[in-house]
């Protein structure tokens, strides 16, 4: 059996780009894995809670690149993982985790993925999903003060001292590293399609 293709999904918070893989997992069915870069921040139950709540989640050090590129070799050589889970109420990682079986396609999404050489080298495909600041933060808006109870200051407050700097500097910049960059994420249905295309082209070759 060949390795598994590794597609990278990359993109700032609220771009879309969870919406492009997942649609592309629902196109490939059961032959595609998704793995969250979400779900490989570091380990922090060692540390105190006032230290935790002070975890940057939008810088390359608060995640654990090697076990998640440990996993990915894995994957590759058709061996099952235990994906991390990730409690962002207690920030820190869960005992609980979830077993990943090697699949034809790997999705591996995550606002950093390209910002580190090891993991682009990893990836047959990298992609970005280039949105509009403003359309953005909506969505950022939206989703923290309705599924995590968040207020409207305290959104604010992160977007513009952490949010907006991190992905100035780190996101914005790996966007270079993409071999295809899709505006406006999951609402570009031809720029998906042309992507699905070149995956099964891939897969059945």
């Amino acid at each position: 059996m060949k390795a598994p293709i590794i597609i990278g999904v990359a993109g700032g918070s609220g771009s879309g780009k969870t919406t492009v893989a997942r649609n592309i997992c629902e196109r490939f069915s059961d032959s595609v894995a998704l793995i969250e870069q979400d779900s490989y921040y570091k380990d922090q139950s060692h540390l105190p809670m006032e230290e935790r709540v002070k975890t940057n989640y939008d810088h390359p050090l608060a995640f654990d690149n090697d076990l998640l590129i440990d996993h990915l070799i894995k994957l590759q050589q058709q061996e099952a993982i235990q994906k991390p889970v990730y409690d962002f109420a207690l920030h820190t990682r869960a005992s609980e985790s979830v077993t990943i079986t090697p699949k034809d396609v790997i999705i591996l999404e995550g606002i950093l993925i390209l910002e580190d050489e090891r993991l682009r080298n990893q990836m047959d495909i990298k992609v970005f999903v280039d949105t509009d600041a403003d359309v953005r933060i909506l969505r950022r808006l939206e989703r923290d003060i309705k599924t995590r109870g968040r207020s409207l200051d305290s959104v604010m407050e992160q977007y513009l001292t952490v949010v907006r700097p991190m992905h100035l500097q780190f996101i914005e910049t790996s966007k270079r590293y993409a071999d295809l960059i899709i505006p406006e994420g999951g609402y570009n249905q031809v720029a998906i399609n042309l992507l699905v295309n070149q995956i099964q082209t891939i897969v059945s070759s």
